[in-house]
């Protein structure tokens, strides 16, 4: 189904609007039918693949793929040839487009870079990780970044409509609800859900064909919401309360209560992540370092063995120690700088590299804290309308107390002035 729903012109691709809607970069560029090299980074089933497609035929390029699992420097210098003689014979500019790019070794990413320099072809690279960890500096220098979101609810309510009207059938409200809950924005699985609930359905004697919860139930193998929405954010909201309540038994149980439900263990890793710095932050900085090694495991591992990787980091949060200052401090500095006031670089800490910077007196008077016993000086950073500012203000939990202790000994300040709110 994901195949035969797979659009064929911009204007049937849902969701992306921020790239493809009336005022979206790659509609303009489709529409001036000249296009450049781009990585295109996001969630598997946000319509990476789709979307190179489409961009390309539609800005009048011919289109060569490769794909980064399966092929070799060989394959990757045939494609370029074609392209050359296609350019040379026909006048017809080529898009290599290249699935998960960040497969590619570094020779196999290095053999793009003539050509994507001299503009023989156009590369599409389709990334799920980040590129700038994954993707070669010198090829994506060359390339803008475009990134893909996973799709809003309302985005996989309107391709399942197209699903249901495509195989000519039918499906309650509770179902397609559930069907949407339960593919975690990636329009893929959504559609294979649909397309195996549709079969259940039509082989269902007690059915009048109509998809159900329950054929959805069948389809997904019980990993769907079996509650209400309203239930299921209140668990979520158990869930995150109750590892900042340093519960680890309520944390473990409502985190199961989630899988169990058929919540995306990527949700749950996310949710993870942000609490490690919402909650825990300086108490034990080695929190978000467990959160994003969870995250990335999830990714790497998948269901049902990351159920492990989720429990060790949900026990390991509940149990460090917490402090909110991250939260705080940020939301208070926030507010200061939208607030407006004094913004000045002060003239010190300016840029001192250039020429006749010092004649500016920009950088002349700063002082270098690794030439100073301890590595540190008592320098003002701030602007002068703000020197007096506070914004973090330290807790006494696990690691942040004597970090704190150690800023005030050096400062000599004592308690830090009171806080700008």
């Amino acid at each position: 189904m994901a195949e035969l729903l797979r659009p064929r012109v911009l204007n049937d691709v849902v969701g992306q609007d921020h790239l493809v809607g009336p005022d979206g970069p790659l509609r303009r560029f489709v529409e001036a039918k000249q296009l450049t090299s781009m990585i295109l980074w996001g969630p598997a089933g946000t319509g990476k693949t789709t979307l190179a497609k489409i961009v390309a035929a539609s800005a009048g390029y011919a289109i060569e793929n490769v794909s980064a699992v399966t092929s070799g420097v060989k394959d990757v210098r045939e494609a370029l040839q074609r392209s050359r003689e296609r350019l040379g014979q026909h006048g017809q500019r080529t898009v290599l487009f290249i699935d998960e790019v960040h497969r590619f070794n570094k020779s196999q990413q290095d053999l793009l870079l003539p050509a994507t320099e001299s503009g023989e072809v156009v590369l599409i690279g389709a990334t799920t990780e980040n590129p700038y960890f994954e993707v070669n500096a010198a090829l994506m220098s060359r390339s803008t970044l475009w990134r893909l979101h996973s799709l809003s609810n309302e985005a996989l309510s309107v391709l399942i409509r197209r699903g249901i009207l495509l195989r000519q059938s039918s499906i309650t409200e509770e179902a397609l609800d559930a069907i949407v809950s339960s593919a975690d924005g990636d329009a893929r699985v959504a559609l294979t859900t649909l397309d195996t609930s549709i079969i259940l359905a039509s082989v269902d004697p007690a059915s009048t064909g109509t998809v159900e919860i329950g054929h959805v139930r069948q389809a997904r193998d019980g990993r769907i919401f079996h509650q209400s929405a309203d239930s299921h954010y209140d668990q979520i909201s158990a869930f995150i309360k109750s590892i900042r309540g340093s519960d680890p038994d309520a944390a473990l149980f409502w985190m199961a209560m989630l899988l169990e439900s058929g919540e995306s263990a990527r949700f749950i890793a996310r949710r993870l992540v942000i609490l490690a710095s919402e909650d825990i932050g300086l108490a034990d900085p080695m929190g978000l370092l467990v959160a994003e090694s969870a995250a990335r495991a999830v990714e790497f591992v998948g269901l049902p063995e990351a159920r492990l990787t989720l429990a060790h980091a949900t026990l390991t949060l509940a149990l460090l120690p917490k402090s909110n200052s991250v939260t705080t401090a940020l939301g208070r500095v926030t507010r200061a700088v939208q607030s407006g006031g004094d913004s000045e670089v002060p003239a010190h800490l300016r840029d001192g590299h250039y020429k006749s910077a010092a004649d500016l007196g920009h950088g002349t008077e700063y002082l270098y804290p690794h030439d100073f016993d301890g590595n540190w000086v008592d320098q003002q950073y701030l602007p002068s309308g703000r020197k007096n500012e506070r914004f973090y203000e330290s807790s006494d939990g696990g690691r942040e107390g004597p970090l704190n202790a150690q800023w005030q000994q050096r400062t000599g300040r004592g308690e830090p002035p009171a806080q700008v709110e």
